[in-house]
C-alpha cells in the first residue's frame, strides 16, 4: 500500500491566476474524425482522435509556442481555435466567449479578432485572384476602410511583409513559395486581429529571410498587442518568439511550461528526446556534441492509440502503470506541468512513479484500497501550488507545503 499524499485536502493543482488576464482559454478540446468503412453504405467503424482532451491558454498580448513531430494534432488545433473545424467537444473561450458552440454566422463578427496564417501558402492563395483582391478581401468583408482607400492600405501592407506594393495586380503562381506566404501573412494583419494562430509562419521562408520575418511579427505584437499561437516544427524560432511552450504528442500535451524551464529543465522523456535534437550551435563553438536520444519505434495510430500513456510504447523510461493509467498534466513548478509518472532530469528519472500517489494507485498502477486520489483537473493556466518532484509534496508559492 502506498503512503498518503501530504497535507493536499482543498487544493486543486491546476486552477488559478495567471500572469496577465488570458484572451483565450482552452479547455478539455477534442477534435475526432470519424473513419467510414468501404461500400455503398459506409458505417463509421472508428474515430481519428487528432486532439484528445487538451487544456491550455493564450495571455493577452502574449504568445504561446505549439510544438511536436507531424501529426501530432497542432494544426488541427489551430484550426478549431479558428472554428474551421467544429470542436468535438471542450471549449475555446476567446475573450469569456465560448467559440465551440458558435455557428458560422455567429462567428462573423469574431473572426476580425482572429485570424490565421496558414501552413500551406500554396493551396491558402485562391489562384484566379489577384493578390490585391486577396489582401483586400478582409478589408471589404468587414467594411475595415472606405472603398477608395483599400487599395492603399493593400499596398501598405505588401510593403509592410516586405513585398513590391506595386505587384498587388499580380497573381500568386508568380511569386514564390516564401513571397507567397508574406502574402497570408499581410491578409492575416489587414484586420489588425487580437489573435493570430500562426501554422508555421515562416517554414516556407527562406533561411535569410526567416529572422526578418519573425521580427516583423514581434514588432507588430508589441505595436498592436496582438496575441499568438505560435505553431511550428523549429524550436529555436519558438524559443525565440513564445515566453511559453507547449509540447504535443499524438493529440495530447505532454509538457507546457516557461521557456526556459522547459528548455533548460525539461521533465518529460519526449519533450528530451525533441530538444536533443536541436543544433547546439554554443556547443559547437567550444568543441564537443550534445548526446541525442534517439527515439525507437514508430508513432502510433490515432485510431488506435496505446492506453494509458501515448509515449509508453516508445518510452524507455515506461513501466507498467503506464500502460494503466493515463499521467495527468499535473503542475510541478510555478510555471511548469508535465503529463509523465516518472517525470525527472534527462538520465535522473525516478524509478517509481511520483504520481502513484496523487492518483490513489500502486506503484503498478493498480487501485490502493487505502489511496485517496487528488483532484489534479485538466484546467487552462498555473495555479499558486504545484506538487514538487523533489520534496514529494504540495508546496505553493511561499514555499510552504500545503495543509489541509
Amino acid at each position: 500500500m502506498t503512503e498518503q499524499v501530504p497535507a493536499t485536502t482543498g487544493s486543486t493543482l491546476t486552477t488559478g491566476p495567471a500572469r496577465r488576464e488570458p484572451i483565450l482559454e482552452v479547455e478539455d478540446l477534442k477534435m475526432y474524425f470519424p473513419v467510414k468503412s468501404a461500400g455503398l453504405v459506409r458505417r463509421t467503424v472508428g474515430h481519428v482522435q487528432a486532439v484528445d482532451g487538451i487544456s491550455f491558454e493564450v495571455p493577452a498580448g502574449g504568445s504561446l509556442g505549439l510544438v511536436g513531430e507531424s501529426g501530432c494534432g497542432k494544426s488541427t488545433t489551430g484550426r478549431m481555435i479558428t472554428r474551421l473545424y467544429q470542436p468535438t467537444g471542450g471549449q475555446i473561450r476567446f475573450e469569456g466567449t465560448d467559440l465551440a458552440p458558435l455557428s458560422a454566422r455567429q462567428m462573423r463578427p469574431v473572426r476580425r479578432d482572429v485570424q490565421m496564417i496558414f501552413q500551406d501558402p500554396f493551396s491558402s492563395l485562391n489562384p484566379r485572384h489577384t493578390v490585391g483582391a486577396i489582401v483586400g478581401s478582409p478589408l471589404r468583408t468587414h467594411d475595415m476602410v472606405p472603398k477608395d482607400k483599400v487599395l492603399s492600405r493593400v499596398q501598405e501592407l505588401l510593403e509592410v511583409v516586405g513585398l513590391n506594393p506595386e505587384h498587388y495586380n499580380r497573381y500568386p503562381n508568380e511569386f514564390s513559395g516564401g513571397q507567397r506566404q508574406r502574402i497570408g501573412i499581410a491578409r492575416a494583419l489587414a484586420l489588425q486581429p487580437k489573435l493570430l494562430v500562426a501554422d508555421e509562419p515562416v517554414s516556407a521562408l527562406d533561411v535569410s529571410i526567416q529572422a526578418q520575418v519573425v521580427n516583423l511579427l514581434q514588432d507588430l505584437q508589441k505595436e498592436f498587442g496582438i496575441a499568438f499561437l505560435f505553431i511550428a516544427h523549429d524550436l529555436a524560432v519558438v524559443k525565440h518568439f513564445c515566453p511559453d511552450v507547449a509540447v504535443m504528442y499524438l493529440g495530447k500535451i505532454v509538457e507546457i511550461a516557461d521557456r526556459d524551464s522547459l528548455y533548460d529543465h525539461p521533465k518529460h522523456p519526449y519533450t528530451q528526446a525533441l530538444l536533443s535534437a536541436v543544433p547546439d550551435v554554443k556547443q559547437a563553438a567550444i568543441g564537443g556534441r550534445r548526446e541525442r536520444i534517439r527515439v525507437t519505434g514508430d508513432v502510433p495510430s490515432p485510431i488506435n492509440p496505446p492506453s494509458g500513456c501515448r509515449f509508453r510504447t516508445r518510452c524507455p523510461a515506461a513501466q507498467e502503470i503506464c500502460a494503466r493509467v493515463e499521467p495527468p498534466l499535473m503542475q510541478i513548478g510555478p510555471r511548469h506541468k508535465v503529463a509523465c509518472h516518472f517525470a525527472g532530469d534527462l538520465g535522473h528519472h525516478p524509478d517509481r512513479p511520483v504520481t502513484a500517489r496523487l492518483l490513489g494507485v500502486e506503484d503498478d498502477g493498480t487501485p490502493d484500497p487505502g489511496g485517496t486520489p487528488t483532484d489534479l483537473g485538466n484546467k487552462p493556466g498555473f495555479s499558486e501550488t504545484w506538487f514538487d518532484l523533489d520534496q514529494r509534496t504540495v508546496t505553493s508559492a511561499s514555499g510552504t507545503p500545503e495543509r489541509g
